[in-house]
C-alpha cells in the first residue's frame, strides 16, 4: 500500500511545465490553490450576472466541489492558519463558479470552524484547534492531505481516552452477539496473513465492535467517525512478518478474552496496550515513506 504523506502541491504557474494543458486535466487542489490559470468552463459567463456554466463543470453540486477543493488546501497547508483567502473575484475566476455557489461554499467551511469572515479584513483561515475534527469532511481532507506524526499522536490520544473506556463498559455489558463479533474479528486477524488487506479490515471491525459492546451510543458514534482515518492507520501499520502478525491477533483475543470474563481492568489494560503499539507502528511506517535529504559531499577544503 502506498501511504499518504504530507507533501508540498506543485506550484509551477505554467500547466504546460506539469504536461497539463487544459483546465479540466488539473486536479481541485491545484485549482484551489491556483496554479491552473482561469481559463476553465464558464469563465465567459462570470462577467454577465451571477450564474456560470463552471456550476457544473466535475459533476456533482458545485459548492460541495469548491469547498473540498479549498477544504484540501487549507489542511495541506496551501493556505496557512491565519491566511486571508484571496478576494471574492479571484477564486471565482478560479473556480468557474457562481457567486452564490462560492459562498455557500465559504458558509460551509465556516460551519466546520476552518474559515472565518471579518469585515475590512476578508476570509480568513482559522487556527487549526478550532476545526471540528470530527466532521467527516474534514478528516477525509486531513487524510488527503496526508498522514504525519502529530495525526496519529493526536488520533492516539483520542482512541487512549476512550477505547480502554468503551473495553470496561463491554466486560459489564456485553451480550452474547458481541462477543460472537470480537471472537469472529480475531479469527479474521488469525487467519490473514498481515500484509494482507483482509487483516486490516478485521481490525477495523473488532474495534467498531468494541465500541458497540459498550452499549454507550456516544463511543459508538466517535468510532463510526473516526472510521476512515482507522482504516488508513490500520493498514499503514500491519504487521510485515509472522512474529508480528501472531504478537498482534493475540493482543486482539486478550481483549475479547477478558471482555468475555467479565473484567473490566484486565480488558481496558489489553486494550490499551493495543492501541499504544498501532501508534508506534504507524508512526514507523510513516517514518519509513518519508523522503530522506539527499546529502552532498563537501569538497575537501570547504567551509561546511
Amino acid at each position: 500500500m502506498t501511504i499518504p504523506v504530507a507533501r508540498p502541491l506543485s506550484r509551477n504557474p505554467d500547466p504546460r511545465a506539469r504536461g497539463e494543458t487544459r483546465w479540466e486535466d488539473a486536479t481541485l487542489d491545484e485549482i484551489g490553490a491556483g496554479i491552473v490559470p482561469p481559463t476553465g468552463p464558464g469563465q465567459g459567463d462570470l462577467g454577465r450576472g451571477d450564474r456560470g456554466q463552471g456550476d457544473r463543470v466535475r459533476g456533482g453540486p458545485g459548492h460541495a466541489r469548491v469547498a473540498r477543493a479549498l477544504g484540501t488546501g487549507i489542511v495541506g497547508g496551501c493556505f496557512p492558519e491565519g491566511a486571508v483567502l484571496p478576494g471574492e473575484a479571484v477564486l471565482l475566476a478560479r473556480f468557474g463558479v457562481s457567486r452564490t455557489v462560492l459562498r455557500e461554499a465559504v458558509k460551509t467551511l465556516s460551519g466546520k470552524g476552518m474559515l472565518e469572515a471579518r469585515t475590512r479584513v476578508g476570509t480568513r483561515v482559522r487556527e487549526r484547534a478550532a476545526w471540528n475534527l470530527f466532521d467527516r469532511d474534514v478528516l477525509a481532507w486531513s487524510l488527503d492531505a496526508g498522514i504525519d506524526r502529530r495525526f496519529l499522536r493526536d488520533l492516539a490520544e483520542i482512541r487512549l481516552a476512550i477505547e480502554p473506556a468503551a473495553a470496561a463498559l463491554a466486560a459489564e455489558r456485553r451480550t452474547d452477539d458481541d462477543i460472537a463479533r470480537l471472537d469472529s474479528c480475531v479469527a479474521a486477524m488469525r487467519d490473514a496473513a498481515g500484509l494482507d488487506p483482509a487483516f486490516a479490515s478485521a481490525d477495523l471491525a473488532f474495534h467498531l465492535a468494541l465500541a458497540d459492546a459498550s452499549g454507550n451510543v456516544f463511543m459508538h458514534s466517535v468510532g463510526a467517525v473516526t472510521e476512515a482515518a482507522l482504516d488508513v492507520v490500520f493498514r499503514m501499520s500491519r504487521p510485515t512478518d509472522p512474529e508480528a502478525h501472531e504478537t498482534s491477533w493475540r493482543a486482539h483475543a486478550a481483549i475479547a478474552a477478558a471482555i468475555r470474563a467479565g473484567d473490566p481492568a484486565a480488558a481496558a489494560r489489553t486494550t490499551e496496550v493495543v492501541v499504544r503499539d498501532g501508534l508506534r507502528n504507524g508512526a514507523a511506517a510513516v517514518e519509513a515513506a518519508s523522503p530522506r535529504p539527499t546529502l552532498v559531499p563537501v569538497p575537501r577544503g570547504a567551509r561546511p
